[in-house]
């Protein structure tokens, strides 16, 4: 590997009060709670910091129900980390807690799903089932930023830096992009919302938002093949991997994990 990098989960809010029919297509049980972390992700060596998705604000946050630790950019603060000097941010898609606080990386380029982007601003989004995922303000920063010249467009497959590649696993989302990252300890995909949960993927087991249910399956199969192993493959939003990973240091435990070395369980 050319190069290698560290990977931390970024925990910056929670929805405590969602069920398994919130969670999974055909739920086995429709009333245990079944709670989800909202994280954002930093990839970064000597060479480079890059940024994984920019989650969503307070306001954002309060309005859909969800628990709000603190902005992400305060997140990243602690752990030396400054938002206005990002230069580089993957979108894995365009969802609400996925593409909020855009302004306050004003220096960022950001890399899309040239498919995600479509779909965002399409036929699709006549339709309140679908739309609702979306905040129109989010879509409208992102074109913005295209007319700017600061969207880096993917179809398909593409690298963003040596060792940091994205690929589209579309199901949730129809343009959603997960992230291979290489480490020490092998090739890290941050699936994003491909796979919500690790039962998602491990029972395949669709999450309730979907809109193409085939292709969702077929990106399983995508995470585990650009993964170096199935343990190497890091859900969106399932609290476990706050368990199954170690502390960055042990005062951020619960808020910042190391994804980069191996799992603990």
């Amino acid at each position: 590997m050319s190069e290698t990098y560290e990977i931390l989960a970024v925990k910056y809010a929670f929805h405590d009060k969602r069920t398994r029919i919130d969670n999974f297509m055909l739920p086995d049980d429709h009333t245990n709670i079944e709670p989800i972390d909202y994280f954002i992700w930093v990839i970064r060596n000597s060479n480079r910091t890059i940024i994984v998705d920019t989650g969503m604000d307070r306001a954002e946050a309060e309005g859909r129900g969800r628990k709000f630790i603190q902005k992400p950019t305060e997140a990243l603060a602690q752990i030396g980390i400054e938002a206005h000097a990002v230069d580089s941010v993957i979108i894995t898609h365009m969802h609400f807690d996925h593409a909020g606080t855009l302004d306050d990386f004003p220096s960022a380029h950001f890399h899309l799903q040239e498919a995600e982007m479509a779909f965002a601003t399409g036929a699709c989004m006549c339709d309140e089932f679908v739309r609702r995922t979306f905040n129109v303000e989010h879509v409208c920063g992102m074109v913005r930023r295209v007319f700017s010249g600061r969207v880096q467009f993917h179809d398909g497959d593409g690298e963003v830096a040596p060792g940091v590649s994205v690929h589209r696993a579309g199901g949730h989302s129809l343009g959603l992009q997960c992230v291979r990252v290489a480490t020490d300890s092998g090739f890290v995909v941050l699936a994003s919302d491909a796979t919500h949960l690790y039962e998602n993927f491990e029972q395949r087991k669709p999450f309730s938002i979907t809109v193409d249910v085939a292709q969702t399956l077929r990106s399983y199969t995508r995470l585990e093949q650009l993964a170096t192993s199935r343990a190497h493959i890091v859900p969106g939003h399932d609290p476990l991997v706050l368990e199954r990973y170690p502390a960055w240091k042990t005062q951020t435990q619960g808020r910042v994990h190391r994804l980069d070395v191996p799992r603990l369980i």
